[in-house]
């Protein structure tokens, strides 16, 4: 490459510069730091950042400790106010999600343009992928249902009703955020008693009903149990409000996967659409004409067996054989 003249001294002073900013761990504890820092084939578990703006009601800052509560282990909660408008500047989100290692937001205002207000967001490479402002017109807090709750930490399982949740763009959108925030870590196989919680999303008129149940298995005689649905709270009727949603070339890059964990293609194997395996053999072609079919001894006892009898022949073919 070639500088031009008088510039060769201000590009070694600027290069100087940025490796005095690239400096190398000198304790394990700050490798282990950046290790878990870097990309990774399989990433870690989403966390969610849950914050508060400069003013909040109280309905707010008890759905937020809920959504806490139902988040455990993997969230991270501030308890201190932040005066930040994320649909005008989302600087300051953007700064606390990297500082916290969380790809996932949610944060609460009020104010008399829009009360009760949740924003519920997600970040791609430290940066707003997708933000989705609701309001809550009614709540039952965790602690208002007098109920046994799940252990911390369960998985829940998330059902979604509602024909807008696959007509409607934005609802489908939604559908996809809740899947992200919600579903909890990535598992192999469950066994029968974990699946305990219950988390049910009911799109209706342009709202979303959030419920939230105890998964209880009873007696019912035989080997399956019959199971009941106990509600344990929190307990939200949402309404859609603002959306900022990205374009569809960035929703298919952060969806993007490396290829080592992609399955590898077999070949000559495919699955129908019950799922069972089909298997394909190819065989070099065959030439008919090469086969021998005169000299062989079993062909011709088969044919003299075919010939029927003189005595057996009727008038009529041994006329016609004469």
């Amino acid at each position: 490459m070639q500088l031009r003249p008088g510039w060769n001294g201000s590009f070694i002073a600027f290069l100087g510069l940025f490796v005095c900013f690239i400096r190398k761990p000198k304790t394990r504890r700050s490798k282990r730091f950046l290790e878990s820092r870097a990309p990774k084939l399989t990433e870690n578990v989403k966390s969610v950042m849950i914050m508060k703006g400069g003013n909040t009601s109280q309905t707010i800052t008890q759905a937020l400790k809920d959504v806490y509560s139902l988040k455990k282990p993997n969230a991270v909660l501030y308890k201190k106010k932040n005066i930040t408008r994320p649909f005008e500047d989302s600087t300051s989100l953007e700064f606390f999600s990297k500082k916290s290692d969380c790809s996932l937001f949610l944060f609460g205002s009020h104010n008399k343009k829009r009360p009760n207000n949740l924003i519920f967001g997600r970040m791609f490479d430290f940066h707003v992928l997708d933000m989705i402002e609701l309001g809550v017109e009614k709540s039952v807090s965790l602690s208002e249902i007098k109920t046994s709750k799940c252990p911390e930490g369960t998985k829940p399982m998330l059902v979604f009703a509602g024909e807008a949740f696959e007509s409607d763009n934005e609802f489908k959108r939604v559908k996809n955020l809740f899947l992200d925030i919600f579903r909890g870590p990535t598992v192999s196989a469950v066994r029968l008693a974990g699946l305990e919680h219950v988390l049910h999303f009911t799109a209706m008129e342009g709202k979303i009903y959030l419920r939230s149940y105890r998964c209880l298995l009873k007696k019912s005689g035989c080997r399956t149990p019959r199971i009941e649905l106990e509600e344990i709270g929190p307990s939200l009727d949402l309404v859609l409000r603002r959306t900022h949603l990205a374009s569809d070339d960035l929703y298919k890059l952060a969806h993007k996967q490396p290829k080592a964990l992609k399955p590898k293609k077999k070949k000559n194997i495919s699955r129908d659409a019950l799922g069972s395996t089909l298997g394909r053999v190819h065989m070099q072609k065959q030439d008919l004409s090469k086969l021998q079919t005169r000299k062989m001894k079993g062909l011709r006892k088969r044919r003299a067996e075919m010939v029927p009898d003189k005595d057996m022949r009727t008038p009529k073919e041994a006329k016609v054989e004469s």
